[in-house]
Formats: C-alpha cells, structure tokens, sequence
C-alpha cells in the first residue's frame, strides 16, 4: 500500500504524519529517522483496523498537490 508521509522540519527535528490515517503521527531527529518512525507507526495503524476498515482504504484516493494563494491584504 502506498502512502504520502508528510514531513516537517522544525528547530526541534522533523515531524511526520501521514494524511490518511487520522492520528498518525511520528518524529525523528533526522529526515530518515522520520521517515522510518512514520513508516512503523503505519504498520502499526494499519494493524489496529479491522478487515472492514483495511478494505475501505483501498477503495479512497488521495492527493496532495501544491497550491499557490495570495495572502490577504489587511484592512
């Protein structure tokens, strides 16, 4: 199954969480370890479903595409 594991850097490390699965959350101090924690915290996600669960995943479609806005000027 694929997913998309957004990761975040901050002062304090990165930050990761996949959009799909409310609640999953993960950190590391380096992009690699983020990326493994979120990687187990999926597995461990996916395990906490039930079959009914797990197939209703299958049949949803995300996307993340990257937007432009215009800030709001200020009245």
């Amino acid at each position: 199954m694929q997913l998309n594991a957004i990761i975040e850097k901050d002062e304090n490390g990165y930050f990761a969480y996949i959009p799909e699965f409310k609640g999953c959350y993960s950190q590391g101090d380096t992009f690699e370890d983020a990326l493994t924690n979120i990687r187990e915290a999926a597995e461990l996600y996916l395990e906490s479903l039930d079959d009914e669960e797990k197939n209703s995943l299958k049949d949803k479609s995300f996307f993340i595409a990257p937007i432009n806005v215009q800030p709001l000027k200020a009245v």
